[in-house]
């Protein structure tokens, strides 16, 4: 599907079986690319089958640790399940996402907003806080990421009437658009909609293209500006495959020490939006054959990087609180390269 086609135009059931065979034909990226086929299928009202895809992925990891993101795709089909009267199952496995304490922030929006989307407000409510709390570093800028669940924490708030507190001022100076939080989250908002006056709708109007604007302004962040890492058994194969780029890779240590460097340097001078994409011998090889090229070819190692970033293949850099560093050694980022 082309970008600017409008909404209205696609044929969701068809997209969703594209994406299906387009998986099958690249499983480095099925993860990816069957969590957009179900979307489709749910916006298609094919429910039933987006959960069967939503199976389809926790049952390969289950097989495998080749899933990324287990608590996104269960988190998903909790919500999924829960819009086609599967109420009991949707709340055992949204518990089973808030016992697991994701480090992701989206999978504790989806069940946040799951639990509001039900008139389950008080529950959302502490699903939002669990994620900030977790999440988001006391007096450090909450990364961009984390920035849904404090505007949703709001949201939640002001329709049950709490007062403000220190995270909803954060979400307040967070928010950039014309529109304050607190207008966008007015619960009387939707009595508007129903009025006969003309300078109610005008408001509201004006209301909802500030919120367009906010997700516009989300949707259009580029993709990371990422570091190649390849980790130690793939810099090995890559080494004896193609010794040529040795010179590229003296050893693993400095492979990762230059990779944390460059990233810092980036980030002192003011780059936004950094990250680590893992490669893999094979995709490396078949970039370099679509590009008609060598595969010794240094030069191609950065391209290489940027095409895995722009598949949304790259890991936010640096990681969240208390999360796993990217190098892959099971530490924390606190605790391995992200130590001074």
């Amino acid at each position: 599907m082309r970008p600017d086609t409008p909404a209205e135009n696609v044929d969701h059931a068809a997209e969703a079986a594209r994406l299906e065979r387009t998986a099958g034909l690249y499983p480095e990226d099925a993860e990816a690319l069957l969590l957009r086929a179900a979307a489709h299928l749910e916006v298609s009202g094919d429910r039933p089958a987006a959960t069967r895809l939503y199976d389809r992925l926790l049952s390969s990891a289950a097989d495998s640790p080749a899933l990324e993101n287990p608590s996104l795709v269960r988190a998903l089909k909790a919500s999924n399940l829960w819009e086609y009267d599967h109420e009991a199952e949707a709340r055992a496995i949204i518990d089973g996402v808030r016992a697991a304490a994701p480090r992701d922030p989206a999978a504790w929006v989806i069940v946040a907003e799951a639990l509001e989307s039900h008139d389950e407000l008080e529950a959302a409510h502490e699903t939002f806080t669990e994620g900030a709390r977790l999440l988001v570093a006391d007096g450090a800028e909450p990364p961009y990421p984390t920035h849904p669940l404090l505007y949703g924490r709001h949201r939640v708030r002001r329709m049950l009437g709490l007062d403000h507190d220190e995270w909803d001022a954060l979400a307040d100076t967070l928010h950039s658009m014309p529109v304050s939080l607190d207008e966008l989250h007015d619960p009387k908002r939707v009595w508007s909609l129903g009025s006969d006056n003309p300078a109610d709708l005008e408001a509201e109007i004006s209301r909802l293209r500030a919120e367009l604007g906010a997700y516009r302004e989300a949707l259009s962040r580029p993709f990371p500006v990422a570091m190649l890492h390849w980790p130690a058994g793939e810099l090995a194969e890559l080494l004896e495959a193609y010794p040529a780029l040795a010179a590229e890779y003296p050893s693993y240590e400095d492979h990762l020490a230059t990779i944390e460097a460059a990233l810092r340097e980036l980030a002192s001078s003011g780059t936004p939006n950094l990250g680590v994409v893992p490669g893999t011998v094979p995709s490396y090889e078949a970039f370099a054959a679509s590009e008609s090229a060598s595969p010794t070819d240094p030069t191609l190692l950065p391209q290489y990087a940027t095409t895995l970033a722009a598949r949304g293949l790259a890991v936010s850099w640096p990681p969240q609180r208390g999360a796993a560093c990217w190098c892959g050694s099971g530490r924390t980022y606190g605790e391995c390269h992200g130590a001074e």
